[in-house]
């Protein structure tokens, strides 16, 4: 888990490096504190999907470009076979599978993601982003909480 984050936040570096921005510069650009994008990109703190979004599409580069180094290929369709989505662990808590990582110019980023468990007395980190997200719960129980909005899935909700 810790190389893929390391590894996600060179390819941050390696990015700013290229179009020759400062981490504030790219930071500011994405709509992201620069010390959220510091510590991502220092590999020092956990990196959301949500910040990757914000600078792929700023920076019109492929999501897949950021999480798991490789551009996706395909145009047409694309196949993912069960449980063979190209996966990461961006921490403990969270294992994403991307289900159509080689689909390039997608509309959509489909990820299969595991959450593992919390007692309820754990605090909850909440994450924010512009944009639509689709969840499906395949399994167990989630809360979400949306504008002020708590939300209970179960099994097969969405």
């Amino acid at each position: 888990m810790e190389d893929q984050i390391k590894q996600i936040s060179e390819r941050l570096r390696g990015l700013r490096e290229v179009l020759e921005l400062t981490a504030d510069e790219l930071a500011n650009s994405c709509n992201i504190s620069p010390e959220e994008y510091q510590a991502a990109e220092t590999g020092n703190s956990d990196i959301s999907v949500s910040m990757l979004q914000k600078i792929a599409r700023k920076y019109n580069i492929a999501l897949d470009a950021l999480m798991f180094g490789e551009e996706p290929k395909m145009s047409t369709y694309f196949v993912t076979r069960a449980g063979m989505g190209t996966s990461i662990e961006r921490s403990k808590a969270y294992k994403y599978q991307s289900l159509a990582a080689g689909f390039k110019n997608r509309g959509a980023d489909p990820f299969i993601v595991t959450v593992e468990p919390k007692d309820e007395s754990e605090p909850v980190h909440f994450n924010s982003h512009s944009g639509q997200e689709f969840n499906y719960l395949l399994e167990g129980r989630m809360k979400f909480l949306i504008r002020d909005q708590e939300i209970i899935l179960e099994k097969g909700d969405s």
